[in-house]
Parts: structure tokens; C-alpha cells; sequence
């Protein structure tokens, strides 16, 4: 379904990402993982074509990504959505709001400047929000809601565009532990029930093993590692890492103590 031949983007003197290729042959979720500056975010954008490539050809289905220009490239835009670390959302517009504006890309201009939107529309707005559990937030601000919250609306957005892939670039990052589990299991569950290939870039190796059907790793802007959360072993971390012995991945760990009281809090939060 999707192929990466030797995809290298560079500033300058400089190589984000240095000859990547890998394929995809069905929906999976798929986390990226790597030290700060590894090429992580650059590989997604240059995906989603929020940036192109200096060279190489990214294919999905047959269809050339890194050739699309225009509509084309809008259209595709659509269908490789993305979500983002600081989600991205209109603070001070109501929350089904900002999740309608996943349908912006298919809105002529006049309804998108009156925040007008098609009654089935808001009606799968609000259903996809209840599906993440905040159906009972649509009526409220966006800047009110907590940051997991807010993560599962953005995610709830990029729904709205019924993706075939969806690109997460560090959704955790700015998360307490709790809420990190929360939305890394909303993005599971989508790529089970939905058959959607999911892409995720992550900065902890359990979120990696627990989450993932795949796991790529990324040091430099090339790849160093493929494969399966089995084959991530703290040897092949410290590779990736470029670490030391002394390297511990506690350091990175999003675990949380798994006893009653975090498995009913983590029942709590699904709800609110």
C-alpha cells in the first residue's frame, strides 16, 4: 500500500532524512521512534506533503505522493491526515467545531466564513466524539477542555476527514502518563475497527512495544531499525539512541502503576 525509495529531504548543508525506504503492505500502526533530530517529524510531513522531498518517490496504492501538485495534492491531504503534539485546535471556538473543521478541504468558502456546515455533518461530528468519549464536551471551548482532551478532539478532527492514514507526529508528548494511555489507545482502537493504517512518531519505547504493530527507528535521519516491538530489544534501543550503557529507558517510560485505583482512574478519564 505504501512505499518510501530513497526519500532524503535536506536544508542547506543539512539532511533531515538521508535515503529512507520501507514499505507498507497492509493497514497497520506503525510507531517511529528516535532521539530529538532523528528526521521523525520531517518524514511525516514530507508524507502528508505539509513539505517535499529533495529526492526519492513515496507511492501509496500506485498513486506517485511526492509528484501531487494543486488539488491533487489537497485531495491527498485529506486522505493522509495528521495530528499534531500541540493540537492545533481554535481555542476559543466549541469543540464540535473545530472537529467540522476536518471537512473544511470539501466546504465552499462562504459556508467556511459563516461556520456553516451540513446537518449530517454535525451529526457525525457528534458521533465520532462520542466514540472517543467526549460527546458530552461538544458544547464547550475548546481551550476549556484538559490537554488529553484536546488531543482527543484533534483526533475526533482528523476522523472527520475519513482518512486512510492517519500521521500522529508526538500526540503524547505534552501528556501526563494517564492521559498519554488514553489516547494511544484511542488511536489503536481506530486502527483495529477501522482498518486504518496508522503512523505515530513516539519518544517512549514502552508506548512503542505496548501500541505498535511496527516499529521503525531513526537516528540521523536514516533508518536504523524495522521491526516488530518484539525485536526492540534495550541493546537495539541504544543503538537507535546512539546511547551509551548507561542508558535506561526508564528515562522514557510512560508506565504507570497498573493496580485498581490507575486501572479505575483510567476508566474515569475514558469517560470524561
Amino acid at each position: 500500500m505504501l512505499k518510501f525509495d530513497k526519500v532524503t529531504k535536506t536544508f542547506g548543508a543539512n539532511t533531515a532524512v538521508s535515503a529512507a525506504s520501507f514499505t507498507v503492505d497492509k493497514p497497520m500502526m506503525i510507531g517511529i521512534i528516535g532521539r530529538s533530530g532523528a528526521g521523525k517529524s520531517t518524514l511525516l510531513r514530507i508524507l502528508n506533503r505539509l513539505s517535499d522531498a529533495t529526492s526519492g518517490q513515496i507511492t501509496f496504492d500506485g498513486l506517485d505522493v511526492t509528484a501531487l501538485r494543486g488539488a491533487a495534492k489537497r485531495s491527498w491531504q485529506s486522505q493522509c491526515a495528521m495530528i499534531f503534539q500541540q493540537f492545533n485546535l481554535v481555542p476559543r471556538m466549541d469543540v464540535v467545531s473545530n472537529v467540522l473543521h476536518g471537512t473544511l478541504n470539501r466546504q465552499s468558502t462562504l459556508a467556511t466564513m459563516f461556520n456553516l456546515y451540513p446537518t449530517p455533518d454535525i451529526h457525525k461530528a457528534i458521533d465520532i466524539l462520542d466514540r472517543l468519549g467526549m460527546a458530552a464536551h461538544a458544547p464547550k471551548r475548546a481551550e476549556a477542555l484538559s490537554g488529553g482532551q484536546q488531543q482527543r478532539v484533534a483526533i475526533a478532527r482528523a476522523l472527520m476527514q475519513d482518512p486512510r492514514i492517519i500521521l500522529a507526529d508526538e500526540p503524547i508528548a505534552s501528556l501526563d502518563p494517564m492521559n498519554a494511555q488514553v489516547v494511544m489507545q484511542a488511536l489503536r482502537d481506530i486502527h483495529e475497527e477501522d482498518g486504518r493504517m496508522v503512523i505515530a512518531n513516539l519518544h517512549t519505547l514502552d508506548t512503542a512495544r505496548r501500541y505498535c504493530d511496527r516499529v521503525i527507528g531513526m537516528r540521523d535521519g536514516r533508518i536504523v531499525f524495522d521491526g516488530t516491538p518484539e525485536q526492540l530489544t534495550t541493546g537495539v534501543a541504544r543503538d537507535i539512541y546512539g546511547a551509551d550503557d548507561s542508558f535506561s529507558e526508564s528515562m522514557t517510560s510512560t508506565q504507570i502503576e497498573q493496580s485498581a485505583a490507575a486501572a479505575a482512574l483510567m476508566e474515569k478519564a475514558a469517560a470524561l
